[in-house]
């Protein structure tokens, strides 16, 4: 073709886009060969379209043209191969084998003779080239990334990759010009001239006396001819956007769509990698500095450098499709549903926030300038303030002014910072007030700011400087930073020319920008550089819209409202600044602003049509719906607590619903039986208010319990060892008798020492294996009821608790045995052991949330396990050096720390089958990994008895500490050392031989227990019961121990004789557990891995369901564990308050 072919067909291309003509521009690209679509060719991959790939392909290369179009057909045709293999499909696969593959014999014999033999095979997995091979979606983006460097590389594909730089609409405003220009000089000018006449040459004679016409107005066709200086607005012809050079950062992707022309981007608009970018330097030609805005320095090199980034683009760094986000594996029942809770506010309530930490904490602004806590467990309001100016005298005239008009005033937001010790009120008049948060309820002034003229619409916490800051937008156009403690202004934010709706915050390589919403529906982001808004777009439905990130900080979505009531959610690709997809499901006239939240990185809900709407972030059709049994309204306003665990929604009653999926039950359960137990203490606390429990998070995500029984698969349901008496002592009628009562108590205490197997419940797991080897690991799975043990021998054993006559719950129990399971196929479940002796080796084991899959290792290859089949998934990381522990990421299940035998850990990719860091730290291997979540640290603990913290995001060591020896015990320390945190995810137990220990997030040990009297021996395992109230430790003797987990007070000592069968203890040799797990759900069982390979399960009996009673504070006791260290706390709810 012609250059001038070449070029049409690119506008058609363009025009056919942008009118949604998907399969004509595809196969115009095709036949033309002029543009190879990447997106498309990636689109088409993932969805296993094999067919239409090649028919693709054909329009730019065939098999045989050169090595790179033969590697890349090999490519796509020996994945058809493995999936027709994987479906078990033998007949398919020996179809493409002949069809497909054998063209390729000619050229290599012997790989097609390997890929024949691969049908011989029960799984190709077996092969060991192949044994790295995952599931389907992950081989296909793994075989993508290998297909788009070969692509890159072809010089067929030279010139075809790019899509020249037209301006969006290009086709239609050459059209409207040549249309206008052919009518400009006729002599009875039409505004609006019919596109028709072109269609035909058109004359006509000048204006008789000389002038000339006025110009027409644009064409009547579907949008208008663009400005010179501007572009289309979004969503004037299609939702798609321009493809650019993106610097990594997320805001940067969006900037570089700045239109030179125009003091602030503006869209540009053209299909998904048809259209570059303009040229994006002179947008920095227009800084606005604050008036006001005090001289600070910030991220000034940071920003630089991004800038430079944004000037010149980075062509290599093209990317061709959205981020891509692994899969995750929840489901419907991880959505929180089950109404279990109301609570009567009294007032409309027009804000909702839980607290980042304790989780059932929730905060609650109203339509009268009221703000409330409420602790949902007890169903308890802890705290409430009615509105009121701290200091009239110090406030703007244009305030006092506003409230002597009109005294009435609204909170229109209210949520916690990142840690929850402040919290900040947007009140409908210009004032921002913050509190400082104390568990017990306690609000304390900090901050009253006049912010804004008029309403302060939204406010939202930062750390642009290192410090705390907040945010503010309002009715008067403006964003500003204030800080947080002080008040003091740090930047403002001018652009808006209309009232800011929203503001959202958010960094990406250590760049801090904050994204606004306004009321004609503009979007603009900003850096803390005072230098204007990088970004000027427009939001589906122009009226208001909030914008949120998913958890883990990789999705941006928005949700708003029309004035005629459309409603949109949407999800937005970062790196183009475009709507990656939009979410249905809205009714056609939403009655009130669509509210909207996000969790666990999965799912979307949102409050329209009476209903709490829920979406799967990765499909546009809605997931389910629930009323919340009713009395909603329109648009209910809504809220996830962090871990997606409670779902609080208002009500058309002055009220609010709590949600909970079952994580969500189980966690309130706690909390009401703690409450229970609170009231049967001393009659003088009757009176008292319900117990406050302090909460931390609650997930069936990656965990960071790891001790012993290695859980990294779970958060534990967060009840704080602290909180569970009343927090206040004035709240207490009397001081006097309380002693009196605390000191009787200490006359009458005594330790509960369980001796024979009267006095609990214990049950022996019936296993047919006649040797059975040391059980070395031991965990229950996360809906407790089977558990799962790893023997020295490298073989797991699955016991599961069935529905029967006696357990119609098919719960765990030490009533009824459990069935060793094992599927229909016979195979066991075993371990690579890399020819070597598993018994010695180091094993290792972590469980996926939802119990589908096992990894684990002894000494071999780590390997992932099916728990239905028992059937190897994959397996990685061939030793040399050995894994010895397993911790998953707490946000992403595809990233696992593994520690290693050569005393590193690894951050490891699973699929990617990529290392992304290593960390170098101890001096022997790796014994115990934590995460937490709320500190975004990971804590490691080696042979050589030192712990290590390491930050998430860089992977850099922060602290590092030697644990140290007891007061009877000299010399340096070594041997196993487990980590796992509490609940409360700063608080870390650290168990080794010789010590139990909590820590806190700086390695400061904060009390120990060592081996003496009652328990002698050297301690083999322990770990925190579920509700974070109890330690419990297994020692060598065979004995276990039963402590107060805030104090390490020894509460119960059971002896071996209470649980071992006597015929097994009067043999000779020493038996005792290895490790001990504790059940996810009851706090008071616990299973037992011993060194004869036997697993027991124990409990206490029905009639006395605790483990002995709460030992008496004395005068030197510790204080307790709380998630909020710098608040004072109490002991446990069957203690006095102290």
């Amino acid at each position: 073709m012609s250059s001038l072919s070449r070029e049409l067909v690119f506008l058609i291309l363009q025009f056919l886009d942008e009118e949604k003509f998907k399969e004509t521009v595809h196969k115009l690209e095709q036949e033309s060969g002029f543009y190879f679509n990447m997106k498309h060719f990636e689109d088409l991959v993932q969805g296993g379209e094999w067919d239409e790939v090649e028919r693709y392909l054909s329009g730019f290369t065939k098999v045989e043209d050169n090595r790179y179009s033969m590697k890349i057909f090999f490519e796509i045709r020996k994945q058809k191969y493995l999936e027709a293999l994987d479906r078990h499909d033998r007949a398919k696969a020996v179809e493409i084998l002949v069809k497909d593959l054998k063209v390729f014999a000619s050229f290599n014999e012997e790989l097609f003779k390997e890929i024949t033999q691969l049908l011989t095979l029960e799984n190709f997995r077996q092969n060991e080239q192949l044994s790295k091979y995952g599931d389907t979606k992950s081989a296909r983006n793994i075989m993508l990334l290998e297909l788009k460097k070969l692509i890159e590389a072809n010089p067929l594909f030279r010139d075809k990759l790019n899509f020249p730089p037209f301006k969006a609409s290009r086709l239609r405003t050459l059209i409207n010009q040549s249309l206008n220009w052919q009518h400009q000089l006729c002599k009875n000018p039409r505004p609006n001239p019919d596109i028709k006449t072109l269609f035909t040459d058109h004359s006509c004679a000048a204006p008789t006396n000389g002038a000339r016409a006025p110009p027409p107005a644009n064409g009547p066709l579907v949008g208008s001819i663009p400005k010179s200086a501007g572009f289309p607005p979004m969503g004037a012809h299609a939702p798609f956007q321009p493809v650019v050079s993106p610097s990594p950062n997320a805001i940067a992707g969006w900037m570089t769509n700045a239109n030179p022309s125009l003091p602030h981007a503006a869209v540009a608009q053209g299909p998904p990698g048809l259209v570059q970018a303009p040229n994006t330097a002179a947008f920095l030609k227009h800084p606005r500095t604050p008036t006001s805005a005090p001289g600070i320095d910030y991220q000034s090199a940071d920003s630089e450098h991004l800038m430079k980034r944004m000037r010149v683009g980075q062509p290599d760094e093209v990317s061709f499709s959205g981020a891509s986000h692994p899969a995750n594996m929840y489901t419907q029942e991880d959505l929180p549903k089950q109404m279990v809770r109301t609570l009567n506010q009294g007032t409309n309530v027009m804000s909702l926030d839980f607290h980042p930490v304790q989780q059932t904490i929730l905060l609650v602004g109203t339509n009268v300038g009221d703000i409330a806590v409420w602790e949902v467990g007890s169903r308890e309001r802890i705290a409430h303030k009615t509105f009121k100016v701290w200091d009239i005298g110090s406030c703007t005239l244009p305030l006092q002014a506003a409230l002597m008009k009109d005294a009435a005033i609204s909170v229109n937001r209210c949520l916690w910072s990142p840690d929850g010790t402040i919290l900040g009120v947007a009140f409908s008049k210009h004032i921002v007030q913050t509190y400082a948060f104390a568990l017990n309820g306690d609000l304390r002034q900090q901050a009253e700011i006049d912010a804004h003229i008029g309403g302060v619409n939204d406010i939202a916490f930062s750390h642009p400087n290192k410090t705390l800051s907040i945010i503010t937008c309002g009715d008067d156009k403006l964003i500003k930073v204030w800080d947080a403690q002080t008040g003091q202004k740090q930047y403002t934010f001018e652009g808006h020319e209309a009232p800011v709706y929203s503001v959202c915050p958010h960094y990406k390589e250590s760049i801090q920008f904050i994204f606004s919403t306004a009321i004609d529906g503009k979007i603009k982001a900003w850096l803390y550089d005072c230098l204007g808004s990088r970004v000027d777009y427009d939001a589906p439905g122009h009226w208001c819209t909030t914008m949120a990130y998913s958890a883990d900080g990789t999705r941006l979505f928005s949700c708003g409202t029309s004035k005629e009531g459309d409603s949109h959610l949407v999800e937005w690709n970062e790196t183009e600044g475009a709507i990656k997809r939009t979410y249905n499901g809205f009714r056609k006239r939403s009655l009130g602003v669509v509210q909207f939240d996000t969790t666990r990185n999965r799912f979307l809900a949102a409050g329209d049509e009476f209903l709490v709407k829920f979406w799967d972030m990765d499909n546009v059709n809605i997931l389910t719906t629930t009323d919340c049994g009713g009395e909603l309204p329109a648009s209910p306003r809504l809220r996830f607590n962090r871990e997606g665990s409670l779902l609080a929604v208002t009500t058309s009653e002055n009220g609010i619903k709590i949600l909970a999926n079952t994580d969500g039950q189980r966690l309130l359960r706690v909390l009401e039986s703690r409450a229970f137990e609170g009231s049967r203490g001393p009659p003088q606390q009757i009176n008292t208010k319900p117990p406050i429990v302090a909460l931390g998070p609650v997930s069936n995500v990656s965990s960071p319990i790891a001790v012993n029984a290695e859980r990294p698969d779970r958060i534990l349901p967060a009840v704080s060892t602290s909180g569970l008496a009343p927090m206040d002592a004035s709240r207490t009628p009397d001081v006097k008798p309380r002693i009196t009562d605390e000191s009787e108590k200490a006359k009458t205490w005594k330790l509960a020492d369980i001796v024979d197997n009267g006095h609990l419940r214990a049950l022996h797991l019936t296993d047919m294996d006649t040797n059975p080897s040391k059980v070395v690991r031991l965990l229950y799975t996360n809906n407790g009821v089977a558990l799962l043990a790893l023997g020295s021998n490298a073989v797991h054993k699955l016991w599961k608790w069935q529905r029967s006559d006696r357990n119609p719950n098919g719960k765990s129990t030490a009533s009824v045995a459990p069935q060793l399971w094992q599927p229909a196929n016979g195979i066991l479940m075993t371990n690579d052991t890399n020819d070597g002796n598993p018994e010695e080796a180091t094993a290792c084991i972590a469980l996926s949330k939802n119990d589908s899959y096992v990894m684990s290792a002894s000494g071999g290859k780590v390997s992932l396990f099916n728990m239905m089949t028992f059937k190897v998934m994959t397996t990685f990381m061939a030793p040399p050096p050995a894994a010895t522990f397993l911790a998953f990421h707490p946000q992403d299940n595809n990233i696992i720390a593994i520690g290693m035998e050569d005393s590193t850990i690894q951050i490891y990719n699973v699929r990617i089958d990529d290392v992304k860091s290593k960390l170098k730290g101890h001096q022997k291997k790796i014994t115990g990994l934590a995460f937490s979540q709320s500190m975004n640290v990971l804590v490691s603990s080696g042979a050589d008895a030192q712990l290590c913290v390491w930050s998430i995001d860089g992977w850099e060591k922060k602290k590092a500490r030697y644990i140290q020896p007891p007061a009877n015990r000299s010399g340096t320390l070594a041997g196993d050392t487990r980590v796992q945190f509490h609940n409360d995810q700063t608080h870390l137990l650290v168990v080794h031989e010789s010590q139990l220990a909590i820590y806190d997030g700086n390695l400061e040990c904060l009390r120990s227990w060592s081996p003496r009297d009652a328990l002698p021996a050297p301690i083999s395992s322990a770990i925190y019961s579920c509700d974070g109230l109890l330690v419990y430790a297994a020692f060598c003797d065979g004995a276990i121990g039963v402590f107060e987990a805030d104090s390490l007070r020894l509460r119960c000592r059971i002896a071996p004789s209470a649980y071992i069968p006597p015929s097994i203890l009067s043999c000779a040799g020493r038996v005792y557990p290895l490790v001990v797990a504790a059940h996810p759900m009851e706090p008071n069982q616990i299973a037992l891995g011993m060194s004869d390979g036997k697993v027991h399960v124990v409990e206490p009996l029905d009639s006395d369901p605790k483990w002995g009673t709460a030992p008496p504070q004395d005068n030197g006791a510790h204080p307790a564990i709380s998630a909020a260290p710098s608040v004072a706390s109490n002991q446990a709810s069957d203690q006095p308050t102290r």
